[in-house]
């Protein structure tokens, strides 16, 4: 059995993006930054930048509760793509298909008092299909 799975936690580079396929699906993508375990040369921390897409339902509550500089703990799969660009060049694309967002910060650090979402609630635990 071979096994694709990461689990992340970082800082949004800014403000989710979400938009709708022609089937009206909800996908949005953002990008985390994520601090290295290590230092480099000069004693500064680098990080690394993930792309990560996120579908329905938790594509909306993050485009509606998320914003640049939000903490999250991300949990999905890697994947790869690659697509030519306008001059004909080969493009590969590798990102993080999200299966689970935590919000890691309480509520008030993430928009207004108004938000519905509890502080320990993940876009993937709201789900229209429960029977109660």
């Amino acid at each position: 059995m071979l096994i694709n799975r990461s689990i992340l936690v970082g800082r949004l580079t800014k403000d989710p993006e979400m938009r709708y396929t022609p089937s009206g699906v909800a996908v949005t993508q953002f990008t985390i930054a994520c601090d290295r375990p290590f230092t480099n040369q000069q004693g500064e921390r680098e990080a690394d930048f993930i792309r990560i897409i996120v579908w329905r339902r938790p594509a909306e509550n993050a485009a509606n509760y998320l914003k640049k500089g939000s903490l999250v703990g991300v949990e999905g799969r890697i994947q790869t793509r690659s697509y030519d660009d306008n001059d004909g060049k080969r493009i590969f694309v590798t990102e993080v298909v999200a299966d689970r967002v935590q919000f890691l910060e309480p509520k008030n650090k993430r928009g207004s008092q108004q938000d519905p979402i509890m502080e320990n609630q993940t876009p993937g635990d709201f789900t229209d299909d429960l029977p109660f």
